[in-house]
């Protein structure tokens, strides 16, 4: 049987660690999964890195969670949370537009976006 205390306490003991890993997994393979879209990338790579994301913002998310139940709640505990749960958005919506099909032209709406903005700041001025 699966004893919840013992892995809270493994979690909380092992704090640092734990982080030192998670966040730059998290954010490593969350950025891939971003570049994989952009890219368009066959659906396998694409499932195959987001899912692997998708259980590094799981193990970030129950982590803290590990946190808040013994009463834990500081700036640290909801930042980690917040990255755990974009992380996790961001993976899924990945994975979705890719079942949906849905191919955008990410880097020709990229450009438009920045050619308007170059305009209304006023940076193209000759």
């Amino acid at each position: 049987m699966l004893d919840l205390h013992c892995l809270n306490e493994f979690s909380r003991s092992h704090c640092v660690t734990i982080c030192a890993f998670l966040v730059p997994a998290n954010l490593i393979a969350t950025a891939q999964t971003i570049l994989f879209t952009i890219l368009r990338r066959s659906p396998i790579q694409i499932f195959s890195i987001s899912t692997m994301a998708i259980a590094y913002a799981t193990l970030m998310i129950l982590h803290v969670i590990s946190w808040y139940i013994v009463g834990v709640v500081m700036a640290p505990t909801f930042i980690l949370m917040f990255l755990g749960i974009t992380c996790l958005i961001i993976n899924c919506i990945a994975i979705w537009l890719k079942q949906q099909r849905v191919e955008i032209d990410y880097l020709s709406a990229l450009s438009k976006i920045l050619s308007v903005a170059i305009v209304k700041t006023g940076i193209a001025k000759a």
